[in-house]
C-alpha cells in the first residue's frame, strides 16, 4: 500500500516538473519572438551599422595611407579651369609630373614632401596631410591633376587662408596666376577680364600675323611677274 502511494506521488511529481518545463519553454520562446515591427528595426540597424562601419574601415585606411586610389573620371582641364590659359595650364602639367616621381599620375605625402622642399617650405608631416585633405576631393590621400589644378584655383579665388601650405606652394611656383590671397577675389575677377583682353589681343595679333604673311605673299607674285616680263623683254 505505502509502495503504490509513493508510486503515485511520484508520477504526480515527474507530471508537475513536465508542465512546468514546458511552461518555461513557451516563455522563452515568447520572449524570443520579435514584436511587430521590430525585426524589420533589427534589419536597417545591421545595415546601417554596416554601412558606418565600412566607411570607418575606409577612414581607417586612409589615414593609415593603405586605402586604394579610386579612379578619377575623365576631365578636360581648358574647360573646367577656363580662368587659365592654355600656357598656364601646361605649365602646372609640367610641374605636376616633374614631382610625380612614380608616373602613377597622382602627388603623394612623399613627392609633395620632396616638392614643398625644393619650393623653400618644407612643410611638418601633419601639415602635408593637411595640404592634400584640403583638395582631395576622393579621399585617397594623395592628388590628381584635377586636384593640384584645385590648389591654383582656390589659390587665385583667395579661397585659400594666409597660412595655408597650399597658398605657399601656388605662391612660390614659377606659375603667373594671378594669386590675391584671401581678400584677392575681387581682382581675381578683375583678372579674368584682363585675361580675356589678353585673349583678344592674342587673336587680333594672329590675325596680324596672317594678314601679314598673305602681304608677302602677294609681293613675290608681283616680283616672280615682274621677273618673268623682263626675262622675255631679253629675249625678244
Amino acid at each position: 500500500m505505502a509502495s503504490e502511494e509513493l508510486a503515485q506521488k511520484l508520477q504526480r511529481r515527474l507530471l508537475l516538473e513536465e508542465s512546468g518545463a514546458a511552461a518555461a519553454q513557451g516563455d522563452e520562446e515568447e520572449a524570443a519572438a520579435p514584436c511587430p515591427g521590430e525585426e524589420e528595426r533589427s534589419c536597417l540597424a545591421a545595415s546601417a551599422d554596416a554601412e558606418l562601419s565600412a566607411k570607418l574601415a575606409r577612414r581607417h585606411d586612409i589615414n593609415e595611407g593603405a586605402a586604394q586610389p579610386r579612379r578619377a573620371a575623365v576631365f578636360n582641364p581648358y574647360t573646367e579651369f577656363k580662368e587659365f590659359s592654355r600656357r598656364q595650364i601646361k605649365d602646372m602639367e609640367r610641374m605636376f609630373r616633374l614631382y610625380d616621381s612614380g608616373r602613377d599620375g597622382y602627388i603623394d605625402l612623399m613627392e609633395l614632401k620632396l616638392m614643398m622642399e625644393k619650393l623653400g617650405a618644407p612643410q611638418t608631416h601633419l601639415g602635408l596631410k593637411n595640404m592634400i585633405k584640403e583638395v582631395d576631393e576622393d579621399f585617397d590621400g594623395k592628388l590628381s591633376f584635377r586636384e593640384f589644378l584645385l590648389i591654383f584655383h582656390k589659390a587665385a579665388a583667395g579661397e585659400l587662408e594666409e597660412d595655408s601650405g597650399l597658398l605657399t606652394l601656388a605662391k612660390l611656383s614659377e606659375i603667373d596666376v594671378s594669386i590675391e590671397g584671401v581678400k584677392g577675389a575681387k581682382n581675381f575677377f578683375e583678372a579674368k577680364v584682363q585675361a580675356l583682353s589678353s585673349a583678344s589681343k592674342f587673336e587680333a595679333e594672329i590675325r596680324a600675323e596672317q594678314d601679314e604673311r598673305k602681304r608677302e605673299e602677294e609681293e613675290r607674285k608681283h616680283r616672280r611677274a615682274a621677273f618673268r616680263e623682263l626675262k622675255s623683254a631679253f629675249t625678244q
